[in-house]
């Protein structure tokens, strides 16, 4: 028998009583057209059976208002289908509550888009606050968020990323970490970064990475800093960097750091300096050298400084100088 349902005015869906609603058949929820599911109230929306609700097709779920999925209770939200999730507009997508969102499944999650997902606010997003429901996301899901959502990651949503997802974020996202995230991520996370992600990172940034993440980053990575940012890490950071990091620092980078952070270089850290290195550094970066750190170098070191830079010396400096080239 076909549906009578086409033939009500909206004005006369709304009036439909939510007994009414509760009772239709399949062939009648499959027979309400966009306009007639958008007249609903939010006083029938919640009378829609489990089944009814899985009955709707992806076009008609496009027909609710934000408003109507805010009402939806959560045994109602978590028998929608992947596909009936994924063509809910961004608008009807801002009407989901933190709960509603905090609810659905992994599986209901993957049916979102990043565009859904970069549609929602902090607010919304705080509400998938389970380390499962963050790392089920696609690293094309992920790339919907925006630098601000980003930045509003709890850590322990932050602590579901994995090093995958992590290095799949583009840099205006990686521009929205706090330095509290950055401080949160373990050595695996940091490991997921690329040289590019950590080019992007801003000074204030940077001094939010802490010796143990700096220290296991690959010389690719470390690459991946530029002279500014080696130059705002403070002499506790700099601490953290190994002989193999410095000397795979090129000219540039090396140019970057102050004299304060030459001055702090272990004697351990100094033998990771290579010729090339050491031969680029300004006439201040060698006057910054300790005559122990001068001491702590090999005679092949010693050889590299340039006639300029030994100009610029001490004379405790050049004494020393003396002592390792023999």
């Amino acid at each position: 028998m076909p549906s009578i349902i086409p033939s009500l005015t909206t004005t006369q869906v709304a009036a439909l009583s939510t007994t009414t609603i509760a009772g239709l058949s399949t062939t009648d929820i499959q027979a309400f057209s966009t306009s007639q599911i958008a007249a609903l109230t939010t006083t029938q929306i919640p009378a829609f059976t489990t089944t009814e609700l899985q009955a709707l097709s992806s076009t008609q779920m496009t027909g609710f208002t934000a408003t109507d999925l805010g009402v939806l209770t959560t045994t109602q939200l978590q028998v929608l289908s992947f596909t009936q999730l994924g063509a809910l507009t961004t608008t009807e997508i801002g009407g989901l509550s933190t709960t509603e969102l905090g609810a659905l499944t992994t599986t209901q999650l993957g049916g979102l888009t990043a565009t859904q997902l970069g549609a929602l606010t902090t607010t919304q997003l705080g509400g998938l606050d389970t380390t499962t429901e963050i790392g089920a996301l696609t690293t094309t899901q992920l790339g919907g968020l925006t630098a601000t959502e980003i930045g509003a990651l709890t850590t322990t949503q932050l602590s579901g990323l994995n090093a995958t997802q992590l290095g799949a974020l583009t840099t205006t996202q990686i521009g929205g970490f706090t330095t509290t995230e950055l401080a949160t991520l373990t050595t695996t996370q940091i490991g997921g970064l690329t040289a590019t992600e950590l080019r992007g990172l801003s000074t204030t940034q940077v001094g939010g990475l802490t010796t143990t993440e700096l220290s296991a980053l690959t010389t690719t990575q470390i690459g991946g800093l530029s002279g500014t940012s080696l130059g705002a890490l403070s002499t506790t950071q700099l601490g953290g960097l190994t002989t193999t990091q410095i000397a795979g620092l090129t000219t540039t980078q090396i140019g970057g750091f102050t004299t304060t952070e030459i001055g702090a270089l272990t004697t351990t850290q100094i033998g990771g300096l290579t010729t090339t290195g050491i031969s680029s550094m300004s006439v201040a970066e060698v006057q910054a050298l300790s005559t122990t750190e001068i001491g702590a170098m090999t005679s092949t070191q010693g050889l590299a400084f340039t006639s300029t830079q030994i100009h610029g010396m001490s004379d405790p400096q050049i004494s020393e100088l003396f002592v390792i080239t023999g």
